[in-house]
This record gives structure tokens, C-alpha cells and sequence, in this order.
């Protein structure tokens, strides 16, 4: 075989080799967010005042932080997802989330009384909170693993953390639907430890089982 031949059927070879990642990438994570939706409506439910509360800006902002995460998690997960990956621009849209939650706190104090942010910050259901969102992260979280391990990510402790980010962010979003607390400052507490202690698994699951 000529060497022009040769590269040419490694390249069809590769081409035909990004589709099946693609379609395991969103097979897996879509299964994983199923089995969380699935728990979500058994044990825990929209809360009672959810259509009435989606004319409120801070129970719309929920959303918009929560799925800012699992966004542009999931984008970074999919750039890490090959070997020899760049993740490009891509590692910087993770910072888009934090930002926002900086911003809602600084507009929650310039229209809050200070006398009122600790009591909005502790919330009504913080254990509540540290508890189901961090579970209902586990089904997307492995769905997650199992696409990258098909992908076979070069930095796996790296993959496995973002992987996390992306799954606690669609935790959330399902939680904040439950979450009687709308407050910035209770998601900039409560919300982000959760998503810390998912990420931390993450990153040590990552890299025993993610290398390759």
C-alpha cells in the first residue's frame, strides 16, 4: 500500500470513528439524566409554588446558573474527551456560572437589607440541599465516565472533574425546581458545596478510572 493510501484510510478510519463518540457521548449522559429525572419525580417533586413562581427573577435565575454549569461543563467534558485534545476557549466557559453567581449576590445586596442576607443565605433546606443534589449527580456523573472512558481522555483526573461540574449542574437543575429557597446568596453556599464535593469525586475517580 502507497503511504498516501495509508493515510488516506486512517483518516476515513478516525472519521468514521467520531460518530459512534457522539452518539455514545449523548447516549450515556441522557440515560444517566433520565435515572436522576426518574428519582427527582419519585421522591422529591416540583415544589407546590413552581408555576406560580416563574414570573420571579430569582427563581428563574436558578435555572440560568444551574444550567450555565451543566452547559458548559458538558463542553469542556466533550473537548477533554479525545487524546491529544484542546480544550481551547472551551476552559474558560466553566468561569461563566461563578460570574453569574457574583453578579446576582452583588445585585442581592444593593437590593436586600443587610439585616435580612444571613438569613437568606441559610435557606430553609441547606442539608436538603447538600444531600440530593450531590446524589442525583451520580447517574449523569457515570454516564459521563463511561463516554470518556470511550474517548480515552489524556488527562483523565481533569476529564473526571469536569465531567462532575456538568453533572451537578444537571442536579441542580433538576433540585432547584424542589428548592424552596431562591436567594443568590443560599445557591452561592449551598449549591456550590454541593458541586464541590461532586467535583472532588470526580477528580479522584477520574484518575483510577479514566486512564487508559
Amino acid at each position: 500500500m502507497k503511504t498516501e493510501d495509508l493515510i488516506t484510510a486512517l483518516a476515513a478510519d478516525n472519521d468514521t470513528k467520531a460518530a459512534p463518540m457522539g452518539r455514545t457521548f449523548a447516549l450515556d449522559l441522557a440515560l444517566g439524566f433520565i435515572v436522576s429525572a426518574l428519582f427527582f419525580f419519585t421522591f422529591l417533586g416540583m415544589r407546590d409554588t413552581f408555576y406560580a413562581s416563574l414570573d420571579q427573577p430569582r427563581f428563574l435565575f436558578k435555572f440560568v446558573f444551574t444550567l450555565a454549569m451543566a452547559s458548559t461543563g458538558l463542553l469542556l467534558a466533550w473537548r477533554l474527551a479525545r487524546p491529544g485534545a484542546h480544550p481551547g476557549a472551551a476552559r474558560f466557559a466553566v468561569l461563566l456560572a461563578p460570574a453569574l453567581i457574583l453578579g446576582a449576590c452583588l445585585v442581592e445586596m444593593a437590593t436586600v437589607p443587610s439585616a435580612q442576607w444571613m438569613a437568606r443565605m441559610i435557606g430553609h433546606n441547606a442539608v436538603h440541599c447538600l444531600t440530593m443534589i450531590p446524589l442525583m449527580a451520580l447517574a449523569p456523573l457515570a454516564g459521563l465516565f463511561v463516554a470518556l472512558k470511550h474517548g480515552a481522555p489524556d488527562d483523565p483526573r481533569r476529564a473526571g472533574a469536569v465531567a462532575a461540574f456538568a453533572a451537578s449542574g444537571l442536579a441542580a437543575t433538576l433540585y432547584a425546581a424542589s428548592c424552596p429557597d431562591d436567594s443568590p446568596f443560599f445557591l452561592a453556599v449551598w449549591y456550590i458545596i454541593a458541586t464541590t464535593a461532586v467535583v472532588a469525586l470526580g477528580w479522584f475517580a477520574g484518575g483510577r478510572l479514566l486512564r487508559w
